[in-house]
């Protein structure tokens, strides 16, 4: 029976990753707080006033050390605290525009210094600044990492595919073939949209953010495609908690 293994959220864009026991999902929405700030770089014309992709922002494709980033929320006090196996915790309040500074002295030796830099933290009040330009939650399947692995020939992490919900006990593969298709897991009630189409990020090792393994050489070589995972959207309202269920409708 395929069932739920990992939720996770990522409610600062590309810099790192929270993991959740359970969440209550909404129509037409992403993840609560996941990607609800994202650092724009230094020739990003972004400012949170409406969605814009991914190239408006500092992110793992580009610094891979981003990908060993953790972080947890305080939803109360809306706070962040950041950790990298590189650098000391940081806390701060990204709203804070005073706070900047700090944020950027922290993140700036993790960036490469042949790329923009980071310069700003902007914030989508309506949603989340998904991949998509769709509220999105994207659905991964450890039998399909698993297939990745063993053709790359080392153990992938789930953490290097940034998703919200991992799957257990599956084919390989199978989620890419949910696109239009209704399912619900837990008492959440999905449609697939699109495959999750891979960029550089996921070549970096989420423990060190160095760069270890061809991620996109071994999909195209070996599945003659660059996808990992499903785009989905929420049709029905509801929660997911570890161990639920998958029922395809």
């Amino acid at each position: 029976m395929t069932r739920v293994t990992d939720i996770f959220r990522h409610p600062l864009k590309s810099h790192g990753r929270e993991a959740l026991q359970q969440v209550s999902l909404s129509k037409g929405n992403a993840m609560p707080w996941d990607r609800c700030w994202a650092v724009a770089h230094e020739a990003s014309s972004a400012d949170g006033s409406t969605w814009v992709p991914c190239v408006n922002f500092s992110r793992g494709s580009k610094a891979p050390k981003l990908m060993a980033v953790n972080v947890k929320l305080d939803e109360t006090a809306q706070t962040l605290t950041l950790s990298h196996p590189e650098r000391k915790d940081f806390t701060f309040q990204p709203d804070d525009i005073r706070q900047l500074s700090g944020f950027l002295a922290w993140i700036k030796p993790l960036m490469p210094t042949d790329r923009a830099q980071s310069a700003r933290i902007i914030r989508l009040q309506d949603r989340g600044f998904t991949d998509t330009d769709f509220a999105s939650i994207s659905i991964n399947s450890h039998a399909s990492l698993r297939a990745l692995s063993e053709k790359i020939g080392l153990q992938l992490s789930p953490l290097r595919w940034r998703g919200n919900i991992w799957l257990d006990d599956l084919e390989p593969w199978a989620e890419h073939s949910w696109v239009g298709q209704q399912f619900r897991i837990g008492g959440v009630l999905f449609e697939g949209v699109e495959p999750v189409v891979r960029c550089l990020a996921t070549t970096a090792n989420p423990q060190t953010g160095e760069q270890d393994a061809d991620t996109l050489g071994a999909l195209n070589d070996g599945w003659n495609h660059q996808n990992f995972g499903l785009y989905a959207r929420i049709i029905e309202s509801g929660k997911i908690s570890i161990e639920d269920t998958l029922e395809l409708l």
